[in-house]
């Protein structure tokens, strides 16, 4: 289901990561690292981008791929750090 979250994430990811805008190019549940989307340092701009655009900070024991690697996780967890 679409969210605000949901869309700024996928578009982030298109853009810089896939340098598309196609929507179909990712689905919410593709695994970053096993699509091979985005590497130990991509990670880290994915990290950097949440941190920046929703204003908390993404602490090291939350660096986790259950948190982190795929859109659909990646909306969970903004959302988790959102309602605290």
């Amino acid at each position: 289901m679409p969210t605000p979250i949901r869309d700024t994430l996928r578009a982030f990811l298109l853009e810089n990561f896939l340098f598309t805008d196609d929507p179909m190019a990712l689905a919410d549940d593709d695994s970053f690292l096993e699509r091979g989307i985005v590497d130990s340092t991509g990670i880290m701009e994915v990290i950097t981008f949440i941190e920046e655009t929703y204003g908390f900070t993404v602490a090291n024991d939350e660096m986790i791929p259950e948190n982190l690697d795929s859109v659909e996780s990646l909306v969970a967890y903004v959302g988790k750090k959102q309602a605290l």
